[in-house]
């Protein structure tokens, strides 16, 4: 199975950022756990603070790849290209966030990309790109 994780602006500095919301740990530390966990999946990674490179990354990975997991961050609040983009692929895409929108503040609480991807998963740390991963795995058993 080949799944990309795409992850938005900001999300460079997690493990600096915001501890108190985001964590501690790096996303790069994150993600070498989690390829751990999974030795039989084929992991990639892509981050950027910029809309129009997240757009082409999407249009790039998704007809060729079993899944993306996407945290768009901020753009998930602002980007109605994002979400056409989502629209546009063939890959399912599973909209990720690591602290609990709906908790925060109101402009969270909407989602251009919500409509499109297979499902949110919301609010469980950096544990959210895990159940993601899993829910194509799930996926992948029917």
């Amino acid at each position: 199975m080949n799944i990309i994780i795409i992850n938005g602006p900001n999300l460079n500095l997690l493990g600096k950022r915001e501890p108190a919301i985001y964590g501690n740990l790096s996303f790069e530390d994150y993600l070498s756990q989690l390829r751990l966990s999974f030795p039989h999946v084929s992991i990639d990674y892509f981050q950027s603070n910029v809309e129009g490179e997240l757009i082409n990354k999407l249009h790039a990975t998704g007809f060729s790849y079993d899944g993306i997991i996407l945290n768009a961050g901020g753009y998930t609040h602002t980007s109605v290209a994002i979400g056409d983009a989502v629209k546009a692929i063939e890959t399912p895409v599973v909209e990720v966030h690591i602290s609990n929108v709906m908790i925060r503040e109101q402009f969270r609480h909407i989602s251009y990309i919500s409509a499109a991807a297979k499902g949110v998963i919301s609010g469980f740390g950096l544990d959210s790109y895990r159940l993601a991963l899993l829910s194509f795995l799930e996926e992948g058993k029917k």
